[in-house]
């Protein structure tokens, strides 16, 4: 018994003995698989971030060689007077923001016309949420209205401006309705085009389900419009800012329209550009800004293919 009990612990032991050193071999595949992945992941941050340093690097090429083939250009070949350079763009907005402007202090003047356009676009987005949406969901009082905005959309808007001040005078009033009218068109035409894609076989499941017209409208309708109506906020703050300036250019005590129809009346091309170049900084901040707002509105959204293409 003792020699049949010594040779069975003899055949376990060496078996026990191989097996043993399987239990940290089994974990070893989980370590490096996370190895793995988090090497991925930090080659992708390194691919992107080389990505984004070179598109930045390419931006600042092209604009550096364009605003240096306009200088010579403007030494050697076209006149200043009418085409100015960078350099005297340059000369302008460093006056401006040092010394002021013949209207007074610069940044008066981005004040003015920034209330302006700020103001415009807060009602004219409400005003075209609401009326796209309503209309949107309901096709009678689209019947009866639609001919009648279409009629106000084909007028020209610097006929509308020039109304406004008469209307409302030189204050801000005429050019926050002109900045209005021209956001409330381009965010109504999205919002109602939105309300018309709703599923309808999501409204219909909720109305079974027993939603009235009120949750159904802010569940479903509002939702499913977001996407169009952030989409043409983008461009309707920029019709803001036209707005603003265009009421300021046909008649105003301030702003930065009056800045540049100033210079136009002194054949000042370097103020021109100077102001085109202010207003165009003031339209890439909110635009940025209305980004972040866009991405927080819609993080319930799944990312669409291509959606880290922006224009």
């Amino acid at each position: 018994m003792r020699r049949e009990t010594r040779t069975r612990e003899a055949e376990t032991a060496p078996a026990a003995a191989g097996r043993a050193p399987a239990a940290p071999d089994a974990a070893a595949p989980d370590r490096r698989g996370d190895d793995g992945d988090r090497a991925a992941i930090a080659r992708l941050r390194s691919a992107g971030l080389r990505r984004t340093l070179g598109i930045t690097a390419v931006r600042v090429a092209l604009v550096a060689v364009w605003l240096a083939s306009w200088e010579l250009a403007a030494r050697t070949w076209i006149d200043p007077f009418y085409y100015s350079m960078p350099s005297k763009i340059w000369e302008r907005l460093v006056d401006w923001f040092t010394e002021g402007t013949s209207q007074g202090s610069i940044w008066e003047q981005i004040s003015v016309t920034l209330q302006e356009a700020v103001a415009g676009f807060a009602l004219g987005a409400a005003g075209g949420v609401v009326l796209g949406i309503v209309l949107g969901r309901s096709r009678f009082l689209s019947d009866v209205c639609a001919p009648f905005i279409k009629a106000v959309n084909a007028i020209p808007r610097i006929i509308l401006a020039s109304l406004f001040i008469i209307w409302f005078g030189l204050g801000m009033q005429s050019k926050i309705a002109t900045a209005f009218v021209l956001v409330f068109f381009a965010v109504f035409f999205n919002a109602f085009q939105g309300a018309r894609e709703v599923d309808r076989n999501l409204v219909n499941n909720a109305r079974i389900l027993g939603a009235g017209r009120t949750q159904v409208l802010w569940t479903i309708v509002v939702p499913s419009a977001a996407s169009w109506i952030l989409a043409s906020l983008h461009s309707a703050f920029g019709f803001a800012i036209i707005g603003a300036i265009v009421g300021e250019y046909t008649g105003a005590d301030k702003g930065l329209g009056l800045l540049i129809n100033h210079s136009q009346g002194t054949f000042d091309a370097a103020g021109i550009y100077a102001g085109m170049i202010i207003i165009t900084v003031l339209a890439l901040l909110a635009e940025y800004l209305l980004t972040l707002l866009e991405g927080r509105l819609l993080r319930w959204r799944p990312a669409a293919a291509g959606h880290d293409v922006q224009l």
